[in-house]
Parts: C-alpha cells; structure tokens; sequence
C-alpha cells in the first residue's frame, strides 16, 4: 500500500484531468501462468514457449485480460484514497483496446487520468478513469481503458 495521504471527496474531485504514473513491474511466465490456471485460458500463445516463439510474437505473451487485471494492483501505489471511503466496486468499461501484445519477461506501467468525479445519488460517487498500460521500450501500450468505479462514502 502507498504512503499516499487519504484525501477528501472534494480534494479527489479536484484531481479531474490529474494523471499520475505507476512504478513499473515484470510481467513475468510465473503470472501468465497463474493467470491461465485462474482462467482456463492455456493457449499455447501465452503458456508454451516453444510453440510461442513460432509465432509473430517471438514467445509467450500475457493475456489481455491478464494486463486489464493489472489495473489495482498499479493504482493503488499512485491513486490517492478517499478518506470517508468505505468501499469502492467495479461498475464497468466504456471501453477496452488491447493495442500491443506484452511479451513474458517485460515490465509494465500504468498511466491513470482521473476522466470524471461526480455524485451519482448522495452516498455514491462514480469515478471514470483513464487507464493505459505501457510496456517499457514500447512507444504504443499494451493497452486504454476506460473504466468506471463506484464509491460508497
């Protein structure tokens, strides 16, 4: 967890069009593998090297669900929490492209811009955020979405 200060509904909705950047962290074949476990997604694309290694992509690449699911994990050492938070959910994606394959063994940031802050009904705040995974060296990312939070104060 970061040593970010808990900031306030106010001070977070200040922050629209604020983008603050992770740390980087490995993609490693540990994690696809993890991942194609969890999923049951063992193409042979992402969890067989040898046949990977045939393809464009040189060797084994990480899921795109698997690089859309790095998305907490990267936010939560550079997102501020809202102090009067008691829980936040997922509510869903505008929208999701998968740009450039991450390839086993490469380091990955996350890119987070607060797109909208606003008051659903009192008690629920709705938070839109921009999220672009890059992939160290890389000039396109691996990925933008756009994803939407709910949280409960």
């Amino acid at each position: 967890m970061s040593g970010l200060a808990a900031v306030s509904i106010e001070e977070r909705a200040a922050q629209v069009g604020v983008e603050v950047v992770s740390d980087w962290v490995e993609v490693t074949q540990a994690m696809i593998d993890k991942f194609a476990e969890a999923t049951g997604d063992h193409q042979f694309i992402h969890v067989n090297p040898e046949l990977a290694a045939q393809t464009p992509f040189g060797g084994t690449i990480a899921h795109g669900f698997l690089s859309l699911s790095l998305m907490p994990m990267l936010a939560a050492d550079c997102t501020p929490k809202i102090a009067s938070a008691k829980m936040g959910v997922n509510y869903g994606g505008n929208k999701v492209r998968f740009m450039t394959p991450v390839r086993s063994g490469r380091r990955v940031r996350g890119r987070f811009t607060l797109l909208r802050f606003t008051e659903r009904k009192p008690g629920v705040w709705e938070q839109v955020t921009e999220y672009t995974l890059e992939i160290e060296g890389e000039t396109k990312p691996a990925l933008v979405a756009e994803w939407i939070a709910l949280i409960y104060v």
